[in-house]
């Protein structure tokens, strides 16, 4: 009778469980029907497009959740696919009068960045208009900013045109304290993602390289807001020297940075003007997802272009913790790849890389499936913000390589590194280790102590193989000696203004390009654009990911920029040890 009752209670309690599951389920839903009622994707009349410069510019637009009603959002993103899908239709979109830039902080890299300003540039020769307003400016919503007809500052903000910086985080000296020494096995002089953990500044190589490819990306950005504000570059860097952010408004109107100051109101008075409202009329504002999801008037054509998204850290596990939003992983890549490869329809994919590497094994299955698939039909890399180390790995093998002149690239190189705890454990914390073994390596990797010289010398000759098979890479893809492509590789991060004068990119050039330069080796005239793989459906990520996804918010907004360094600190123990990966720089983005 007992276990009757205890299992007919149990049931009732399950019963009931579920249902609330359920419920829940159903009201999120219907708040996020409600959500979004009305933003189907259309676009009323006399509406202008209001694009937030704030948060984080990431390479894909989630599919949005319900969720996201029920919290205020702790950091706002934009899908750089959405907004140069948005901008590129709203330029033809006869109900869209105008752009409406409002400025913040945006974190995004500078290649990024320069693709939707070169959508916002094409945007402007259908002869619209652009407007731009900020409270402040930070130097990358400022660079976007540049290109409006009008710049509006209000008159107790500032602009951020004071140049960029590396600010590296060295970990070495609260390892020394906790008793940790870092062992790390490398190839490559400019290799400098291991130096926060060895040295306590910048090695002179890495200085050097750091110094430059800041300059080549900064160069870049005065030149073309230099165009746009009809300044010279002379001029943008004497005011950057000048401590720009410490300025009053009416400095930046004077240099000719803004056009006017005013408040919020002002420009709003200015945009009812500019679509010749009358008092009682509304303005309406559109947004980038509701311009993306309007129709596209195109033909739609059986023969394909795929575009592959690759972008994050390239990872041999699917599930590194609650620390990775996006990641490249083999076994979804390659399957991934497999199904472009016999899609009779795909003629080429273009493959988009956005990536800062990670496992070197990883890296190698990926290029594999690369040549198969090149074997097959013609494949195009594009490169994003960064496409280094192992994300230059995969993207080696491509028929042809096209970087926008700010993408991040090369850093060719391998390294390992693994942590010697020994001091903690028997100093610090009074453990002692014994061991019994079979053969002279039975213990490698043991934790109670160091690697011996032997193990040492192994492990370098390993990671030398790897470099060895990364440039031998390169070469077969590239068609260089592979003695010519050591001389550039040892680990040196190029812009791709750079790499193109170098033979690791062959031309420059944003991801339309590289879907036209496809189509051309495919031989095929109209072609539909697919885009894969398909977003993760929004309940599919509360199955998979939700236990950990307030945890992540509140870290990456407590730490902010720093969250990436924190992050790869935190996964060091269960990353693959040998890796192609450059270093991390809170300051690039």
């Amino acid at each position: 009778m007992k276990d009757f009752l205890k299992y007919t209670l149990a049931t009732i309690v399950g019963i009931i469980l579920t249902s609330i599951i359920i419920t829940v389920i159903c009201i999120i839903s219907l708040a996020g029907m409600m959500a979004s009622e009305g933003a189907s994707g259309s676009v009323e009349k006399n509406s202008v497009l209001r694009i937030k410069l704030d948060g984080e510019v990431v390479e894909r637009a989630g599919e949005g959740s319900p969720l996201d009603i029920l919290s205020q959002g702790e950091q706002s993103t934009i899908g750089l696919d959405q907004a140069l899908d948005a901008i590129s239709k709203a330029a033809k979109n006869d109900n869209v009068k105008g752009i409406y830039l409002e400025a913040g902080s945006l974190a995004a890299y500078p290649a990024d960045m320069q693709e939707i300003r070169q959508a916002l540039l094409k945007f402007k020769e259908s002869g619209k208009w652009i407007v731009a307003y900020g409270d402040s400016y930070s130097r990358g919503a400022y660079y976007l900013c540049s290109v409006a007809d009008e710049v509006f500052l209000n008159p107790s903000g500032t602009i951020d045109w004071t140049g960029m910086a590396s600010l590296p985080i060295f970990y070495t000296g609260l390892m020394e304290k906790v008793g940790v020494k870092m062992q790390v096995f490398k190839v490559g002089t400019y290799k400098s993602a291991v130096e926060p953990f060895i040295n306590k500044e910048m090695s002179e190589a890495n200085r050097e390289q750091v110094k430059s490819y800041l300059g080549s990306m900064w160069n870049n950005m005065q030149k073309e807001v230099a165009a746009s504000r009809k300044l010279s570059v002379e001029t943008l860097n004497a005011f950057a020297d000048s401590t720009s952010l410490l300025s009053e408004a009416n400095v930046y109107v004077k240099n000719k940075l803004a056009d006017k100051v005013g408040y919020l109101s002002d420009v709003k008075e200015n945009l009812r003007q500019r679509l010749e409202l009358g008092e009682d009329d509304d303005m309406n504002f559109t947004t980038l997802a509701d311009v993306a999801a309007s129709d596209d008037l195109g033909d739609k054509v059986d023969e394909e272009v795929a575009v592959y998204y690759a972008y994050g850290e390239i990872n041999d596990n699917p599930s590194m913790g609650f620390d990775q939003e996006h990641c490249i992983t083999t076994d979804e890549t390659l399957t991934n790849l497999q199904k472009l490869r016999k899609d009779k329809d795909v003629k080429a994919v273009v493959i988009r890389v956005n990536s800062p590497g990670g496992s070197a094994f990883a890296s190698e299955q990926i290029w594999h499936e690369v040549q198969l698939l090149r074997a097959e039909k013609p494949v195009v890399v594009s490169m994003g913000g960064v496409a280094a180390s192992g994300g230059y790995y995969i993207s080696c093998g491509a028929n042809k390589i096209y970087a926008d002149p700010m993408t991040l690239t090369g850093s060719i190189g391998i390294f390992g590194m693994i942590p010697d705890a020994s001091e903690l454990l028997t100093q610090k914390l009074g453990l002692t280790f014994d061991v019994v073994k079979t053969n002279a390596m039975s213990d490698f990797g043991a934790m109670g102590r160091p690697f011996n010289a032997g193990e040492a010398a192994k492990l370098q000759n390993y990671i030398n193989n790897g470099y060895e098979l990364f440039t031998g890479r390169v070469a077969g893809g590239r068609g260089l000696a592979q003695d010519s492509v050591k001389t550039i590789a040892e680990g040196r991060v190029w812009t791709g203004e750079q790499a193109i004068k170098i033979g690791l990119v062959d031309k420059l050039g944003n991801l339309d390009e590289a879907i036209k330069a496809a189509a051309e080796l495919a031989e095929v005239e109209k072609y539909t654009i697919g885009r894969y793989p398909s977003p993760t459906p929004w309940y599919m990520s509360i199955l998979d990911k939700e236990k950990n996804s307030y945890m992540e918010g509140k870290m990456r907004a407590a730490l902010g920029e720093y969250y990436p360094a924190f992050a790869l600190i935190r996964r060091i123990g269960k990353m693959n040890p040998v890796q192609a990966r450059m270093p991390f720089d809170p300051n690039i983005k």
